[in-house]
C-alpha cells in the first residue's frame, strides 16, 4: 500500500468530516425550541432570553455560527456545554473512552466467537452443527438490541437473581471484578447481533475459499486438515469479514446510543441523548463529528488490514 493512497484516504476523511459538520450543524439549527429557553426556562423573561443569545452568538447569521464552531473544532476549542457548564472536550473526552471500553469488550467477544462459529459451520457444512449455527445467526440478526437487553436484564439480572448488576458504571478504581461485571451485559447485547451477522459472513466465505481448487491442490499435496484450514484458507477467507466487521462498527455506533440508555452507561450514546434532549448544540455537533471521525478511521484501517490478509489487493 502506498503512501500516495493514505494521503488520499485521508484527505477523503477530512471532506467527509467537512460535509458531515455542514449537515450537523444544518440539522441542529432546525430542531424544534430555543437554546436560550431550554437553559434559562420557560419562565426567563425576554431580556434574559435576548442577553443569553448575545453572549452564546445565537442572533449572528448560521454561516457565521458554523465557522466559529469548526474552527474552534480544528483549533481544539470545543466550547462549552450549554447545559452542563463544562468544556465539550473534557465531557465528549470522557464518554468517548467509556464507550470505547464497551466497543472494544464487544469486538473481542465477537472476534473470540463468531470467527470460530463460522470455520466450524463451514468445515460441517450440511450438518446438524452447521444448521444449529445458521438458526443461531438467524435469530441473532432479527432479534433489535433493545429486546436483548430486556431479556439479559430479566434472566441474569432480575431481584431474585442478582448474578450482574442492572446497570451503571463502575472505573477500575473499585475492582477489576466491579468494572468488568457492570460491562458484561451492555457488551453482550451488542456482541449477539455482530456475532451472528460475522459468523454467517464467515461461514459463507470459508465454504466457498475450501471449495476452491488450490485447496483442493494443497489437500492432493498431503498437507494436514488443520494446515490447509488455518494456513491457506482461513487467510482469504478472512479478507471479506474484516471488510464487514469495518461496517459493522457503524451499527456498533448505533447500538450503543440504545443500549448505553438501557444499562445507564455514561458514555457517549447516552451523552449524545441527553444532549438532544436538552437540545445542549455543542456537545450534538462535537459528539456526531467524533462517531463520524471514528467510522471514517476503521474503514481505513480495514483497508489496511485487508491489503496485509490478501496480497491480491493493490491499491495504486
Amino acid at each position: 500500500m502506498s503512501a500516495a493512497y493514505l494521503l488520499r484516504r485521508l484527505a477523503a476523511i477530512l471532506i467527509v468530516l467537512l460535509i458531515v459538520s455542514l449537515t450537523v450543524f444544518s440539522i441542529t439549527q432546525i430542531l424544534p425550541g430555543n437554546a436560550a429557553v431550554m437553559i434559562l426556562g420557560e419562565y426567563a423573561t425576554p431580556a434574559q432570553l435576548q442577553a443569553l443569545e448575545l453572549k452564546l452568538g445565537l442572533d449572528q447569521p448560521w454561516y457565521v455560527q458554523y465557522w466559529r464552531w469548526f474552527s474552534g473544532m480544528l483549533s481544539g476549542d470545543w466550547g462549552v456545554s450549554m447545559r452542563l457548564s463544562q468544556p465539550v472536550a473534557a465531557l465528549i473526552g470522557e464518554a468517548f473512552w467509556r464507550s470505547a471500553a464497551l466497543a472494544l469488550a464487544s469486538l473481542a467477544t465477537v472476534t473470540l466467537i463468531a470467527i470460530p462459529l463460522g470455520i466450524l459451520a463451514a468445515l460441517k457444512r450440511g450438518t446438524i452443527v452447521d444448521l444449529v449455527i445458521g438458526l443461531f445467526a438467524y435469530i441473532g440478526t432479527a432479534v433489535p438490541e433493545f429486546v436483548t437487553a430486556t431479556l439479559l436484564l430479566v434472566f441474569l439480572a432480575g431481584p431474585d437473581r442478582g448474578f450482574l448488576p442492572a446497570g451503571g458504571f463502575a472505573p477500575l478504581s473499585e475492582g477489576v471484578g466491579a468494572a468488568l461485571s457492570h460491562v458484561v451485559l451492555p457488551a453482550a447485547t451488542l456482541s449477539l447481533i455482530l456475532t451472528a451477522h460475522i459468523a454467517r459472513q464467515v461461514r459463507s466465505e470459508m465454504s466457498d475459499v475450501l471449495s476452491s481448487d488450490y485447496i483442493r491442490a494443497a489437500r492432493l499435496k498431503g498437507l494436514s486438515e488443520r494446515s490447509v484450514v488455518l494456513r491457506h484458507a482461513l487467510r482469504n477467507a478472512m479478507a471479506p469479514a474484516v471488510a464487514v466487521i469495518s461496517l459493522d462498527i457503524g451499527y456498533l455506533l448505533g447500538g450503543i446510543l440504545v443500549v448505553e440508555e438501557v444499562f445507564a452507561w455514561p458514555g457517549l450514546g447516552r451523552l449524545i441523548i441527553y444532549a438532544l434532549q436538552n437540545r445542549d448544540l455543542p456537545v450534538i455537533q462535537a459528539a456526531t463529528l467524533v462517531l463520524a471521525f471514528a467510522y471514517a478511521l476503521s474503514n481505513l484501517v480495514s483497508d489496511i488490514v485487508i491489503a496485509w490478509l490478501d496480497p491480491r489487493v493493490r491499491y495504486a
